[in-house]
């Protein structure tokens, strides 16, 4: 049996990827320079890397969309990472692309999200404002998207980092906001995260009881399809061959303006109302709290998160309370603020 190297797999990319994709062989390079591995391209290594660390072990106790739900069947950040791969490698494969690249962006994307979904990332943000003394209005001074290329470079293994490629971490950085990622794979990835949420969130809705399928607006449905698995099939069909025809990664017009009017009508019938978000207010507290506790008692914050930014306590502090799971967040903030005798009664 021939054992396929990594200059075998350099060399077959370049025969079997379409000229747009990003080649292995031509990667800008890591952080810090290091040894090629013999059997794997450094995407691959990157990959690897991403799925045995730390943060990504967590995202299985970080909620997606619904705090503390009563069922083993809602989307975890952790499920919601592997559906934005599976979409993003259905994307990349067909296109041509660097599916190695690809699902190594697609695993990490969501590294740095805080415990309790985006109301941990406001709430951070928000703690952060409050200790600089400026105001959070139009700006984020935490976000996930950052904060995830913060851990891969930094925070990871102790404070030394992953040292991933820099087109893997770009793909990461760029997955959401206003600018976009430089490699085509990277913008598979940002797009199959909208497309992933749009419809595992909806799957959600309809399992908590919140939304049925005929609550959706009918247009987008007649266009998209009646079901998750048709609205998956017909968004990646669309892609992947508006893709090839713009050189770019882009959706038809129709496709696109569907996939927003559900998303629109998630965001004013789910991911601001009462009985999806009830327990939002708690969290948010919660986590303020714990960041405005650990930022005047830095000596209770693990030494791992202080190798870094040593006269930037609210930064050491922000990377200490976003990495926590949900139920790790609970358990901190019951032990500064329960007595004991009161805890998990």
């Amino acid at each position: 049996m021939e054992t396929m190297r990594r200059e075998t797999l350099e060399r077959a990319e370049h025969l079997l990827l379409s000229s747009d994709a990003t080649f292995s062989d031509a990667s800008i390079g890591r952080l810090h320079p290091e040894e090629p591995d013999l059997l794997r391209t450094c995407f691959q290594c990157d990959r690897d890397r991403i799925l045995h660390s730390k943060s990504f072990r967590r995202l299985a106790h970080k909620t997606q969309v619904f705090l503390a739900p009563e069922g083993d069947h809602y989307r975890t950040r952790l499920i919601h990472t592997l559906e934005v791969s599976q979409v993003a490698r259905s994307i990349a494969r067909p296109l041509g692309l660097n599916e190695d690249l690809t699902e190594a962006v697609a695993l990490g994307h969501d590294l740095g999200h805080t415990p309790f979904g985006h109301v941990g990332e406001r709430a951070l943000s928000e703690a952060i404002a409050r200790y600089r003394g400026v105001s959070d209005k139009g700006s984020r001074l935490f976000a996930h998207n950052e904060q995830s290329a913060r851990i891969v470079d930094l925070l990871e293994r102790d404070g030394r980092g992953l040292n991933l490629t820099r087109e893997v971490v770009d793909g990461i950085r760029n997955h959401t906001g206003s600018n976009r990622a430089s490699s085509l794979e990277g913008r598979v990835v940002a797009l199959s995260d909208r497309i992933a949420y749009v419809c595992h969130d909806i799957d959600d809705a309809e399992r908590a009881g919140l939304l049925t399928e005929h609550d959706l607006p009918s247009e987008p449905r007649s266009v998209l399809g009646d079901t998750s698995s048709e609205r998956i099939e017909t968004m990646v069909h669309d892609v992947v061959t508006q893709s090839a025809r713009a050189g770019d990664i882009s959706m038809s017009e129709p496709i696109r303006n569907a996939m927003m009017s559900l998303r629109s009508f998630l965001f004013e019938n789910l991911y601001s109302r009462g009985d999806a978000k009830w327990e939002e207010p708690k969290a948010y507290t919660m986590l303020g709290e714990l960041f405005d506790h650990f930022v005047t008692h830095l000596d209770e914050v693990p030494a791992e998160y202080r190798l870094h930014d040593e006269d930037r306590p609210d930064l050491q502090v922000a990377d200490f309370v976003s990495g926590m799971t949900d139920r790790y967040a609970v358990s901190v903030y019951e032990s500064l603020k329960v007595p004991r005798s009161w805890r998990r009664r």
